[in-house]
């Protein structure tokens, strides 16, 4: 496998070099995609799908395209959450109250789960009421008693937002209410909130997100996720609307090991977005083959390494390397490693060092970080003057 450019090459700040095309071979009775909707530019104006074992974008209709995310803001809040457990800042047994000054801004305003002043109540059920019943002030009375202060849980939501590489959006609220514009979003942020929500915490959203109904205060309300239990696979993740937003979607599914991620937004309607969501999801897993390029801990590329006990370092993704083609076709793709480079030592095992650009014909490039296989030391003192030897030479 080619390793890192040369050093004319490195001028660009990015040391690239094309790897050999690998070859996919089209599986003998390749079908063709069944026939499935790609929402309209009516019923979704926004409208992205990547595969979140990959990371490849399967479809993107203005995917950068600010908007008001609406009650799909409730996600952030839900992986704050799920951090802070995860970190022991917060226990789903432990309990909070909601504040009198509280419940008189909140209560009964927009989507509820009818919290009453000074009683004790759950983080367990708070959350579930956020991601169940889209309760507004769940959302709040979280919100100041995890961190203290709704302003301080926000600030938390939009540097967590930032850590995972949100780069296009803000949060104004825990709850997506109307904040005259202080909140928005795009349909690839969403989509990596999902998909760091689910690969960080496996387990809680499982527990938490994709519930049909939730009972609290003896009063039963249903989910209005327009894919869980309709959809095979589908497990969440949240709605959102008010009259500015319109009508969104964050939703996901997975089926043999693939899961999917969708974000549709700016619908007319709640039936437009429903129909939208179902059959959008739908096409992503009749129209595409999922095909396995390298398999775990299988070495991808090699990059050069300046000042270290070895010349170059291995690289490898966290998991097997799969790319996603249309049933029945057999395109040219072409994979590009990138990095910054010759990379500096010390270099840690499995740090994120460069990137491979992959270019499928007729869809959206995307990117896959690639890991460090093995830890490089900084040189000695001989293995410079050797390294500087065979670098003069060569």
């Amino acid at each position: 496998m080619a390793t890192g450019a040369g050093a004319g090459l490195r001028t660009t700040l990015f040391s690239i070099v094309t790897l050999a095309a690998l070859s996919v071979a089209s599986p003998l009775g390749a079908r063709s995609p069944r026939e499935a909707a790609i929402p309209s530019p009516v019923d979704a104006p926004i409208a992205y799908l990547v595969d979140a074992r990959s990371g490849q974008v399967l479809y993107a209709r203005d995917a950068d395209r600010r908007f008001m995310p609406a009650s799909i803001t409730k996600v952030m809040t839900t992986f704050l959450a799920f951090e802070w457990m995860e970190e022991g800042r917060l226990n789903p047994r432990q309990s909070f109250v909601m504040r009198p000054e509280t419940f008189r801004k909140w209560h009964r305003v927009g989507s509820t789960m009818f919290l009453s002043a000074n009683v004790p109540v759950s983080v367990d059920d708070l959350l579930h009421g956020v991601t169940t019943v889209s309760a507004n002030d769940g959302a709040v009375v979280l919100a100041e008693g995890a961190a203290g202060t709704v302003e301080d849980w926000v600030a938390a939501m939009n540097a967590k937002a930032r850590e995972i590489g949100m780069h296009d959006s803000h949060y104004g609220t825990p709850n997506g209410w109307m904040d005259e514009g202080n909140t928005w979003v795009t349909a690839q942020d969403l989509a990596t909130l999902g998909k760091a929500m689910i690969a960080r915490h496996p387990s809680k959203y499982r527990h938490f997100v994709g519930a049909t109904g939730f009972k609290y205060n003896n009063i039963e309300q249903r989910n209005h996720d327009p894919i869980s239990g309709v959809v095979p696979g589908a497990d969440g993740i949240k709605t959102g609307f008010t009259n500015q937003a319109g009508y969104g979607f964050l939703g996901s599914a997975v089926r043999n090991g693939q899961r999917l991620i969708m974000v549709v937004a700016g619908s007319p309607t709640g039936r437009a977005r429903n129909k939208a969501s179902r059959e959008f999801i739908e096409w992503g897993f009749s129209a595409f083959e999922p095909r396995r390029v390298f398999a775990r801990g299988q070495i991808i590329a090699s990059a050069k390494v300046q000042d270290g006990g070895a010349p170059l370092v291995n690289l490898v993704t966290d998991g097997p390397f799969y790319v996603d083609v249309l049933k029945g076709t057999n395109p040219a793709i072409s994979y590009t490693l990138r990095y910054e480079g010759p990379l500096q030592a010390p270099i840690a095992k499995g740090e994120e060092v460069a990137e491979m650009v992959v270019t499928i014909d007729g869809m959206p490039q995307y990117r896959v970080p690639l890991k460090a296989r093995e830890a490089v030391v900084e040189a000695n003192l001989l293995q410079r003057v050797f390294n500087g030897m065979r670098s003069w030479i060569t």
